[in-house]
């Protein structure tokens, strides 16, 4: 069973055991985090097929995981440069995030 939820902004195809990095949640190491964002699930079992789409999101259905771990992502360099003015300005940015692993789907 597998399942498409949206946290950060962002689309997440999740199932159980899995790791992933999602933008920062005000939780720490440790703690449970619950996912009510769920877009789309789909249980594949011996028989076939059968997936579950909400409008725009599912009711009644949860993701739950555990947070792993939090950081800050590699930084990202930017550089702005304006030719023959001698103008130069270089930036960088470092994403905060938080590593959950994927506990349950129901």
């Amino acid at each position: 069973m597998y399942a498409i939820i949206k946290t950060g902004g962002k689309q997440y195809r999740v199932q159980a055991g899995d790791k992933l990095r999602i933008e920062k949640v005000p939780q720490n190491v440790g703690d449970e985090v619950i996912i009510k964002d769920v877009l789309m699930t789909v249980n594949e079992d011996g028989e076939g097929k059968s997936v579950a789409v909400g409008n725009p999101f599912l009711e009644g259905v949860t993701v739950k995981a555990k947070v792993v771990d939090e950081g800050r992502s590699d930084k990202v360099e930017i550089l702005k440069f304006k030719r023959r003015k001698h103008s130069m300005k270089s930036m960088g940015h470092r994403q905060s995030y938080t590593e959950v692993q994927i506990d349950s789907i129901s």
